[in-house]
């Protein structure tokens, strides 16, 4: 299979957007707050379900095999 099409497709789309973001008239993102709530609220998503994934794969403690004296 080739993927020749498809990279040259998106190497001149790409390029387009970068040269395109350098022109006067390119419409101007701010870097708001909300943007930097939304990765704060992802990250800890993704932190808490990597600890519920981390208890869930964590092998169970083992009782003890130490003899009781009588």
């Amino acid at each position: 299979m080739s993927y020749e099409p498809i990279a040259g497709y998106l190497a001149v789309e790409l390029t387009r957007r970068s040269a395109g973001s350098a022109r006067p008239d390119a419409p101007v993102v701010p870097d708001d707050v909300p943007r930097r709530e939304r990765l704060r609220t992802a990250r800890q998503r993704v932190a808490g379900n990597l600890r519920a994934v981390a208890r869930w794969v964590e092998p169970a403690p083992r009782p003890s095999k130490a003899c009781q004296p009588s």
